[in-house]
This record gives C-alpha cells, sequence and structure tokens, in this order.
C-alpha cells in the first residue's frame, strides 16, 4: 500500500523550479522503499491533447524516511501542468494532484493539477558560471604573511607567537602579494578575504570606515594592486561585507553617544533606552550577539540603506571586485538584500554573493537575494561522520541526499563548502591530530558538488581548538610545514579542476556489506565515472568491486591503497583511515556500472 501522508510536493522553493531558461525540474518525496516508479504526467494547459507527455522521474536522494525522485522537462511553451502516477511494486496506482489523491487518472485537465504557469527567464536563479569552477582560499589576514613592517600596528608581537583576542602580528596585504606563488601552485583560483576595513581588532569585524581600508594592511591602493595581481593568475576575489553591524569607533555611532536621542543618526541603530549603557553584559542598544562594540545597523533607515548599497557598489566598481561574503546575513532584513542585490548584479553581474547563513537558508536562495550561503549544514554533516565520529557511512549517506533534496540543484552547484574557518576549530584538531583521517574529510569535500574551500594553513597542517588559536600565523618555513600533506591537497585540486564529474551533480552512494564505516560512491558525467572508497576506520579492510564490464577500465587515480584487477573483479586493499579513487573513462552509459562491495578485515 502506497503511503499517502508521506507523499510531498508543492509549487515552488526545491519542489519545482526553473533550472535554466528552457528547463523545469519537478520533485517529489514518497516513504523510503514505499513506491517503485513515478511517472510524470505533464502538458500544456490550453493544448493538453497536443501537447503532453508521461516522464519517467527518477529517484535521485533517499535519506532515513523519504524517496527523492526528479524530472527534468522543458516545455514547448514555458508553461506545463501536471499530475503524478505512482506505482506500487504490487500494482496498486495512485495519482497525485493538487487537489489531492486519486485511484483514476483526472479526466479535466484544467482543473486541480499542479500548475507551473510560465517560466519567466528574469525569475531563474542563476548563481555565476565561474563559482562551479572555483576552489576558494580563506584568509585571516592579520595572521596570513607580513610583507610591509612600516604599518605594523603599535605593540606588535613577532610572527608565530601564542596568538590572542587582542594581540597583533602584522599580517598585511603586500605579505599576500608576497606569496602568490603559494596560492597559484596550491591550484586555487578564488580567495575570501575576512574584513579588510578600519576597525580596531585583530578582526575587523568592528568597522570604522567603509571607504578605507585599515592603515595596518596597506592602502586602497594596496588592495587595488592585489586585486588586479589575483585577475592576472586567474584568482577571484570576494571581500567581507559587514553590513549587520558596525563598530563602535563607527563615526555615527560616535555622535549618538555624544548627542544622544538629539543626534541626527539617531535611527541609525536600533536604540532601546537613553542613554546608551550596558548593564549585567547586555547593551540597552540592539548590537552583535552581546558585543557593545558592535552596534546593530537599522538597515530599514533610508539612509542608512543608501550608505551601505553605495558602499557595495564602490568597491566592486573600483576594484573589479567578484562578489561579497555578507556577515550575519540572515540577522539584516530581506528587502535591504534584495536592493543588494540589485544594485551589485548592475555593477557587475557576475558578482558572488554569499551569505553567512548557518540553518536552512532557503529563504535568501530564491535568486531575489543571494546566490549561495556558507554551507554550515554540509560542514557539520562531514565532520560528523569523520571528525567527531558520530555516524555512519549510511547515516552520513542519508544526510547527504536530505542535503540535496532540500535545495534546487544550482544552488547546490553554488553552495559555499567549507570544513573550517576563522570561526571554528581548525579541521586538524577536530580529527585529533590524524592527518590520514583529516584526508578522508578533505577528500570528500574536492570531490562533491559545490565550491569547497580551504582555510588558510590547513593545507600546511595548522592545527588549533577555537578562537583565538584557530587564527594562528601561517607557517611559511618550509621545514616547519607538512609538504605531504600540501602535495595531497595540490594533487586533488588538480584532479577536481580536470574532471567535471567530481564538479557536476551525478552522484551515487554505494553500500559496502558488513563494514558500516566504509563510505563507496560513484560521481558521475557522459564521459567519466570515478568510485571513491574511504576507510574512516583505523582497521584495515579489503573490498570487493564488482562492475560488470568495466573493471578493465578502472584506473588508479589516485590512492594510498594497493588495487589489483582480476577477470570480473577488483580487490582494493585499503589501510586504516586509508582510501581508494578509480576511475573510467570513454562513452559509459550510466545503466553499464554495476558495483557492490564486502567488507574482510584484513
Amino acid at each position: 500500500m502506497i503511503m499517502l501522508e508521506a507523499v510531498y510536493h508543492r509549487i515552488g522553493l526545491n519542489w519545482s523550479y526553473a533550472y535554466n531558461e528552457s528547463t523545469i525540474h519537478i520533485r517529489l518525496r514518497t516513504k523510503r522503499g514505499n513506491v517503485a516508479q513515478v511517472q510524470l504526467v505533464c502538458g500544456d494547459k490550453y493544448s493538453w491533447d497536443k501537447y503532453n507527455e508521461s516522464v519517467a522521474m527518477e529517484r535521485f536522494a533517499a535519506d532515513g524516511l523519504f524517496d527523492y525522485w526528479q524530472a527534468a522537462i522543458s516545455p514547448r511553451f514555458r508553461r506545463v501542468v501536471y499530475y503524478f502516477a505512482l506505482h506500487e511494486e504490487a500494482g496498486e496506482t495512485v495519482y497525485f494532484l493538487e487537489k489531492g489523491f486519486f485511484d483514476k487518472p483526472p479526466t479535466i485537465r484544467y482543473e486541480g493539477l499542479f500548475d507551473f504557469p510560465y517560466l519567466n527567464p528574469e525569475d531563474v536563479h542563476s548563481p555565476p558560471e565561474w563559482v562551479k569552477e572555483a576552489v576558494f582560499y580563506h584568509i585571516f589576514p592579520e595572521r596570513f604573511a607580513k610583507g610591509d613592517p612600516s604599518i605594523d600596528p603599535e605593540g606588535v608581537l613577532e610572527w608565530g607567537g601564542v596568538p590572542s583576542p587582542t594581540n597583533f602580528f602584522g599580517g598585511d596585504l603586500q605579505g599576500v602579494l608576497d606569496h602568490m606563488d603559494h596560492l597559484v601552485e596550491l591550484g586555487i583560483n578564488a580567495i575570501y578575504f575576512t574584513p579588510l576595513f578600519a576597525a580596531t581588532t585583530n578582526h575587523k569585524y568592528d568597522t570604522r570606515d567603509y571607504m578605507l581600508v585599515d592603515p595596518h594592511f596597506g592602502t586602497n591602493e594596496k588592495l587595488k594592486e592585489l586585486v588586479d595581481a589575483c585577475h592576472a593568475r586567474g584568482i577571484r576575489v570576494l571581500l567581507d561585507g559587514v553590513f549587520n553591524h558596525c563598530g563602535h569607533t563607527f563615526p555615527p555611532f560616535i555622535d549618538v553617544q555624544q548627542n544622544g536621542p538629539s543626534s541626527r543618526y539617531a535611527d541609525w541603530f536600533h536604540i532601546k533606552e537613553w542613554p546608551l549603557k550596558v548593564e549585567n553584559g547586555i547593551p540597552n542598544y540592539a548590537t552583535f550577539g552581546f558585543e557593545p562594540i558592535m552596534p546593530k545597523l537599522n538597515t530599514g533607515n533610508e539612509e542608512v540603506k543608501a550608505y551601505l548599497l553605495e558602499v557595495g557598489r564602490y568597491w566592486i566598481g573600483e576594484l573589479g571586485l567578484d562578489g561579497w561574503r555578507l556577515d550575519v546575513a540572515n540577522e539584516v532584513d530581506h528587502q535591504f538584500w534584495r536592493e543588494f542585490r540589485r544594485e551589485i548584479k548592475k555593477v557587475n553581474p557576475d558578482a558572488y554573493l554569499l551569505g553567512e547563513i548557518m540553518h536552512d537558508a532557503m529563504p535568501w536562495l530564491q535568486g531575489d537575494q543571494f546566490d549561495a550561503v556558507m554551507n554550515y549544514p554540509f560542514t557539520n554533516i562531514v565532520l560528523d561522520f569523520f571528525a567527531r565520529r558520530r555516524t555512519d557511512a549510511s547515516q552520513f549517506a542519508q544526510s547527504i541526499n536530505s542535503l540535496l533534496a532540500g535545495f534546487p540543484q544550482q544552488v547546490t552547484e553554488a553552495a559555499f563548502n567549507l570544513l573550517g574557518s576563522h570561526d571554528t576549530v581548525r579541521l586538524l584538531t577536530l580529527c585529533g591530530g590524524n592527518k590520514r583521517l583529516m584526508k578522508l574529510a578533505v577528500l570528500f569535500q574536492l570531490t562533491f558538488q559545490g565550491v569547497p574551500c580551504i582555510y588558510y594553513g590547513d593545507e600546511i597542517g595548522l592545527d588549533g581548538e577555537h578562537d583565538p588559536y584557530n587564527r594562528k600565523c601561517m607557517e611559511w618555513d618550509p621545514t616547519k610545514q607538512d609538504r605531504e600533506l600540501l602535495g595531497f591537497f595540490r594533487r586533488l585540486i588538480t584532479l577536481r579542476k580536470a574532471h567535471p564529474a567530481l564538479r557536476g551533480s551525478g552522484l551515487r552512494f554505494l553500500v559496502a556489506s558488513g563494514h558500516p564505516q566504509l563510505l563507496a560512491y560513484e560521481r558521475h558525467d557522459e564521459r567519466d565515472r570515478f568510485l571513491l572508497l574511504l576507510n574512516n576506520d583505523e582497521t584495515a579492510c579489503s573490498v570487493t568491486v564488482q562492475s560488470g564490464g568495466l573493471n578493465g577500465l578502472w584506473q588508479d587515480a589516485g590512492s594510498d591503497a594497493d588495487v589489483r584487477t582480476d577477470e570480473g573483479t577488483m580487490q582494493v586493499a585499503l589501510p586504516g583511515f586509508g582510501y581508494a579513487i578509480l576511475h573510467a573513462s570513454g562513452d559509459i552509459a550510466t545503466e553499464a556500472i554495476r558495483l557492490s562491495a564486502q567488507y574482510r578485515p584484513e
């Protein structure tokens, strides 16, 4: 019996959306394992008899509770009405329309069907194409590299000392310029900088002047030189926009402190009562968290809005900037972000607008606000499996599938997939110092769709607990760097950039019986297939892989495993926390690949 209470679909969001100017994706949810096949029956509402079709839906994901089905259609007249025919193994068929469930197909096509009224090109959410090819590198400027000692802050410490929330080591823009070769050799092609504008702290999230590069980092001209140097090397640049709040030295806030309710800037902020004060650690004015030095800006105020929009436009136009990362984006009103998007895209239609949102971000990802968000749900799924050891391979696969089903495909393609940042414990530390375990997490990140981001220093083995220890000075002495780990990052980035299959949407998780910590998955497109085996366990194991007539085509694309090909099977011996990357190329149909794996402890 088909469990109707589990069946779900609605128009819009991640269920029915325009993927591009000619293609509509339609999705359906059913109880896991309950429905054998689904047909999407669709046609033109004004001429159904002439223009209609039945499309077999693909089961593209499954989690612990549900199967998720998808069909891609290209309606001739950009509009479509549709219903679903759900088929159970035992022969039962249920027809699902907007107006309910029925045991017979509808006879009146213009009443009660789901309706996608028109595919307007202006409504298509289209993140910049370049983002799909990007590998980002996240730089915390004060700790990355020191290039110009003449602009050091007062009391600067020797490079490489113990970090604190308040100390300075003199990292600057010239330091980044001096180490461009490292970035190029690593293979990254995009940089995200935490704030560069004038502020009092080492992190610069307390902005004093939005139009001025912090003098301890350099000048506006030096930033322009850096951006030009990055562009000359094919590297895009993203700056951090702190528009939710400013710093306590921001001139309008100083005026409010001095003049109280008579200040012309009084409505620039959310003041609860006068005079301004902090009692028991809680300010009587809105702030970021409870930080008195970070008063929240009133983005509903027209003057504030005009000022911040000008800031956004100015740096995009002045530098040829490639986008903004937008801090605490979920605490700013949606209307402001809609206007921000319109203004930025006028200056640079290819600008990447990335919001910092750590929860379900669908309300911001409908094409009218952000291109993408920092994909912390992805971060936590990966860390829970590899670093925190809280889940097994099956639970991991289900969580990833649920994530994929929760967003339109183009949103996933542009999602900013990070494993660590200046706000989190370092990846190597989370992995208990186990470099092999860290490699597995990075391997999944760099072979998954979306936009991977590497936090500075992870590639050479920097560790560190939460702030401030995750903000150590970058180590530039080659004898103190983990060069083997650096080589691993370089090889994986090179492999990712060389094969679109590792960046695209073709993904299938495989069951490896007998070993709950063996993650097996396939990445594929029209030309290439990759089989990845990740042993997320300290115990070595061997895996038998059967793939029909394709065994002779598999090549080892980069493994720390012993791979042997026999007639009809492959034997893969994985060390503890080891991995195998197997590659088959050529004109291979997806249906031709059949994989099974069995676990045998060595």
